[in-house]
């Protein structure tokens, strides 16, 4: 598992965690957070999660509270 913190959350259900030692930001939708609701994520939360190859590029699933 991979760790981050929440960068960003969006009103339209995404946001973007930041990885220690990297430079781009990485993708996470709703729909790939696990163990709580993507409304009880805050900007600053600690996070695990894994890195998979999205369409658009590398994007996290299965998002949980660290």
């Amino acid at each position: 598992m991979n760790s981050g913190v929440i960068k960003t959350v969006t009103e339209k259900g995404f946001g973007f965690i930041s990885r220690e030692g990297q430079a781009k930001d990485l993708f996470f939708h709703s729909n790939d957070v696990v163990g709580t609701t993507f409304d009880e994520l805050k900007i600053g939360d600690a996070v695990t999660f894994e890195v998979v190859d999205g369409a658009k590029g590398p994007s996290a699933k299965n998002v949980t509270l660290a």
